[in-house]
């Protein structure tokens, strides 16, 4: 569905030089700290900004030459709505169905009013919650071969982001061919929803897992000293130098369960990839 290859983007002392592949029918997530490189990455596929080189194509043709009905099977929710705050849902719903062909208004609005979005209130007066929801709703109503998802559920409260992870499941099982691309800082979301997952840090990725390996085999270990030094390291891809030694990110948590046993090793979270791999010493 999307392949990027050997992309390449500067901005000032920045470079985003990435390659990676988002399949049809699967979600994908992209995580890193803030500056990684995760918007930048988002806008190039959506169009909204220029590459310096490289090869990008979405849906099987080369991203800058998309046409206006290609876009249409694209579905985006980004920091902003691209809606005047002084529209209602109301107006939304207008505008959608006269661009989206298979957006029904009325559908549209019984969807956002489940969600507690009232058609005639302006977006304006809006909690973020609900500006959030609106987002997500919007991309989902033309029923698109690819959502791409640039935090969704940033700043939300708990009740917020689930009703959004509902939107997400709820779509995905009426629609098993659309790909999704979905950047988030919190790590459940990501582990509730994507396939795979890519970690990207400094503009460039340095891991790619299958999110059920990453759950399931990797893991961290948390020693002093004397102890780093006599590990084997065959397995350890980070460490990041703590007050009481080192955090160890590992991609085989069982090897050091059954070789080391006086060492504790726990299960390795998408936390624990963005801290230790991200902010630390890459092996």
């Amino acid at each position: 569905m999307v392949r990027i290859e050997n992309l390449i983007k500067r901005y000032g002392d920045f470079t985003l030089d990435i390659s990676m592949e988002i399949p049809k029918g699967k979600v994908t997530g992209l995580v890193g700290r803030n500056g990684a490189g995760k918007t930048t990455t988002i806008k190039v596929l959506l169009g909204l900004i220029k590459i310096d080189s490289g090869k990008v194509s979405v849906m099987g043709k080369d991203a800058a030459a998309l046409t206006a009905e290609d876009r249409k099977r694209i579905g985006a929710a980004l920091a902003e709505s691209g809606f005047s705050g002084l529209l209602r849902v109301r107006d939304v719903a207008e505008i959608l169905s006269a661009m989206y062909d298979d957006t029904d208004r009325e559908s549209f609005l019984r969807l956002c009013g489940r969600f507690g979005l009232p058609e005639d209130k302006q977006i304006k007066e809006f909690s973020t919650g609900m500006k959030a929801k609106l987002r997500v709703l919007t991309a989902l109503s033309h029923r698109s071969d690819l959502l791409i998802m640039d935090e969704p559920t940033a700043g939300l409260d708990v009740e917020a982001r689930n009703e959004i992870l509902d939107m997400l499941r709820d779509y995905l099982r009426e629609n098993e061919d659309c790909s999704i691309l979905i950047s988030s800082h919190i790590s459940s979301d990501l582990e509730n929803l994507c396939d795979d997952i890519y970690l990207i840090n400094s503009g460039r990725v340095i891991l790619h897992e299958e999110t059920d390996r990453l759950l399931d085999s990797y893991g961290v270990m948390r020693v002093d000293e004397e102890t780093y030094e006599t590990l084997d390291r065959q397995h350890i891809l980070a460490v990041r130098k703590e007050n009481f030694g080192y955090s160890c990110f590992a991609d085989d948590r069982r090897y050091y369960e059954e070789s080391c046993p006086g060492i504790v090793i726990q299960k390795g979270s998408i936390d624990d990839l963005i801290l230790i791999m991200a902010g630390g010493e890459l092996l």
